[in-house]
Order: C-alpha cells, then sequence, then structure tokens
C-alpha cells in the first residue's frame, strides 16, 4: 500500500506534490521509520518549488501561515535536497513578511534555494523591510530573477555581484537607488531581457544599461517632482524591443540601436526646459519600424523631430498637433491607428505629409467623435493610395453612434478609395 501511494504522488506535477507534503508532519520519528527512505526521495526529486497560498484556501488563517511557513522551512533545508530548478514566492494571504509571531526566514529560503542550484527565482515580497541576501547576487546558476515588492525596502545591491548567467531581470514597484542599480545592470553581461516596471529612481546622476547581448528592454518610471535631474544612456546593438513610460528626463543618449524593430513610449512632461531631451529620446529610436506613442501633453517645439526612415507602422494616442508633426516624420508609413485626445474640430489647412501621397495604405481611427469629421475629411482628401479606412463608433452609445454613421456616410460614399469600415 505504501508503495503504491508513492507511486501515485511520484507522478504528480511538483505544485501539487508540494501542496500535498505541506500537509505533513516530519518529525524525527517519521524520518526514522520504514517510509522515511520514500518521502526523503519525494522531497529530493521536487525540480520546482511554487509557494502560492491561494492552493492553502479553506484553511484557518493560522493553519495557512503554519503550514506554508513549516513545509518551506523543512523543504528547502532538507538534507536530500539535490537540486532546484524554480523557486516561486507568492503569498496573497500573508499580510506581512515581518510578521514578529511567525519568523519568516525568506532570506534563508532565498540561500537555500542558490545553495541548490536554482534556475528561476520568482519573489512576491509585499511588505518586506529587510534587503536581499548577498548569496542570490552572486547566484551562477541563476537565469530568471522576477522581484515584486511593493512597500518593501529591500533593493540594496551589494559591493560584489555577478550573475554571469542570467538571462532575465524583472523587478517591479521598488525603489532603486542610482548606484545600486547600475552596479545590479553592469554585472548582468548575457542579460536578453530586462523590465523595471512601475519603479522609483533616487539619488541617480544616471541609468546607464550598456549590454550587447540584451534583446527587450522596458523601463517604467514613477518619479516625484526633482527626481528626473538624470540622464538615461544606453547602448545595446541587438535590441529588438524597446517599452519606456516615464516623465521626460534631463537628458538621453541612446546608440547603436540598429537593430530596433519595435517600441512603445509613454511620455509626459514635468518640465518644458526638456523639450530637447524629448527630441533626443526619439532620435535614439529612429531606426524603429514599428512604434506606439502616447504623448499626454502639448509643448511648443523648438526643434523638428528626426526622420523615421523605416518606420512602416504607427499607433498614436494624444493631440492632434502631435500626430501631424509625426506624419510628417515618416515617409514611407503604411499602416496609421490614432485615438486623439482634445480634438480642436477646426480643419487641416497643412501641406499633406508624403506617407499620405505614396505608401500609407491602411487608417483606423480608434473612438470616433463627431468633432473629427475634418480629420476623416483631410485623410481621404489626401491618402492617394488608401486601400482600407476602419472607424470605429463602438465607445459611443446607441444614440451618438448613429449620429456618427449619419455623419460619416456622406463622406465616405463621395470617396472613390478603397475599403471603408464603420465599426
Amino acid at each position: 500500500m505504501a508503495m503504491y501511494v508513492e507511486d501515485r504522488i511520484s507522478n504528480f506535477p511538483d505544485h501539487i506534490r508540494c501542496h500535498i507534503l505541506s500537509f505533513l508532519p516530519i518529525h524525527e520519528s517519521v524520518r526514522t521509520s520504514i517510509l522515511s527512505t520514500k518521502w526523503r526521495n519525494l522531497f529530493a526529486s521536487i525540480s520546482t518549488v511554487d509557494f502560492d497560498t491561494y492552493l492553502l484556501r479553506g484553511l484557518t488563517e493560522r493553519n495557512i501561515i503554519d503550514s506554508f511557513k513549516n513545509f518551506v522551512d523543512r523543504l528547502l533545508k532538507f538534507p536530500d535536497q539535490l537540486s532546484l530548478d524554480c523557486f516561486r514566492l507568492r503569498a496573497d494571504g500573508i499580510a506581512s513578511w515581518n510578521d514578529g509571531y511567525h519568523d519568516f526566514d525568506v532570506s534563508g529560503w532565498i540561500c537555500g534555494a542558490v545553495c541548490r542550484g536554482v534556475k528561476e527565482i520568482d519573489l512576491y515580497l509585499d511588505n518586506f523591510c529587510h534587503t536581499l541576501p548577498a548569496l542570490l547576487f552572486t547566484c551562477h546558476s541563476l537565469r530568471t530573477l522576477t522581484l515584486v515588492a511593493k512597500d518593501s525596502k529591500i533593493f540594496k545591491v551589494p559591493s560584489e555581484v555577478c550573475l554571469r548567467n542570467l538571462k532575465t531581470l524583472c523587478i517591479t514597484n521598488s525603489v532603486l537607488v542610482g548606484d545600486s542599480l547600475n552596479r545590479l545592470i553592469s554585472n548582468c553581461h548575457v542579460l536578453e531581457d530586462l523590465t523595471f516596471d512601475e519603479c522609483s529612481v533616487v539619488n541617480a546622476r544616471d541609468i546607464n544599461i550598456q549590454i550587447p547581448s540584451l534583446k527587450s528592454l522596458f523601463l517604467d518610471f514613477f518619479f516625484s517632482i526633482g527626481d528626473s535631474n538624470y540622464v538615461v544612456v544606453i547602448n545595446a546593438p541587438n535590441l529588438v524591443y524597446f517599452r519606456y513610460d516615464s516623465v521626460i528626463v534631463k537628458g538621453y543618449n541612446l546608440s547603436n540601436m540598429k537593430s530596433l524593430e519595435k517600441a512603445e513610449i509613454c511620455i509626459w512632461f514635468g518640465s518644458s526646459n526638456y523639450e530637447t531631451s524629448a527630441i533626443h529620446l526619439f532620435q535614439g529610436i529612429c531606426n524603429v519600424r514599428s512604434l506606439r506613442l502616447t504623448i499626454h501633453e502639448v509643448i511648443p517645439l523648438t526643434s523638428r523631430f528626426p526622420i523615421l526612415h523605416n518606420l512602416i507602422e504607427f499607433e498614436f494616442l494624444g493631440k492632434e498637433i502631435w500626430l501631424v508633426e509625426f506624419l510628417h516624420c515618416a515617409p514611407n508609413l503604411k499602416t496609421l491607428t490614432v485615438l486623439l485626445q482634445d480634438v480642436a474640430g477646426t480643419r487641416w489647412n497643412i501641406d499633406a505629409p508624403s506617407c499620405l501621397s505614396f505608401h500609407l495604405k491602411k487608417i483606423e481611427i480608434s473612438e470616433y467623435a463627431t468633432n473629427m469629421i475634418e480629420i476623416v475629411r483631410y485623410l481621404l482628401d489626401n491618402s492617394m493610395v488608401l486601400e482600407k479606412l476602419i472607424i470605429k463608433v463602438n465607445a459611443m452609445n446607441a444614440t451618438r453612434a448613429s449620429k456618427a454613421r449619419n455623419q460619416l456616410l456622406p463622406l465616405l460614399k463621395s470617396s472613390k478609395k478603397g475599403l471603408i469600415v464603420i465599426l
């Protein structure tokens, strides 16, 4: 009977075995029993440890926490545990890791995983007041590190960092100190995917990202007033995807980004003095083929945007004045998607951008409003090779949608362009 139970459990996925084993009281009497070897083999065979307290729902809160803590302690400190591929810590049911009653040894768990040659670490450490153990930052086996740390103060990188095999680094909801941040980035020599999501930067003169192997970069920074007085430096010759959500900062030095295919830029201006910095940002991504751009304000431009010769797909969310500017800077554009804010409703008396005359084949207007009729008229009159125009009115109520269709139909019927769709 014992062998039958063991075989059934051994065939379960790791997260199911972890869930079952977390209920077993492995005391010394059990360790020395006839089943000790079988249970040791089950513990040692687990390669992925996924601690998600959602799996323990249905128990009382005290039982959840006690079962969770005891199982993590004995699994990561079990003498026969040979190796570990993945250590994932997600505990929605834990209000705080600083619980004085239970004494969570999170740093000890991380060190236990590192000592077992872990390849992937995924940590959700909300409300955690301690720094991460130094051993984590010299883990040569680590390939992927994901860290979510809302309301925590943990991101202090030690002086010695060597993550020589790390390929994916994702940090969310953290406060990043300039020196620690640059020390971490500069010691990830084979990094391919780098993400800082909803993070804040303090005490920084620059953010320096110079990684030849980098293919994907996502920077989402929120700043208090005065915290944007620094320079973003990026040198990534193999970068394919770049996403940047931030207030415009003091300066940008983006070089050697000739491999860039897709960029998503969402910017706003904390100061009109940084208008030139915005121009430098776009100069750095001038080789991009697909661009999604969101601009929240209108800043008078004293300098022209760079010409984006390779841009063939453009999605724009913002005010119409910026759209006009960008259409003149994308001579080879083929596909345009727009979602406009605060449309003036006046006639566009501007020279037609060359992309409308020679290359633009598809236009999509999202969340159409009746004050956009002059924009539609202008695009129809000047798009010489247009094949498809999609106008979406589905964000309106039925009455307004009907009014919009009645407004558009005469204009569209008089056009000799190709397929036109109103949704």
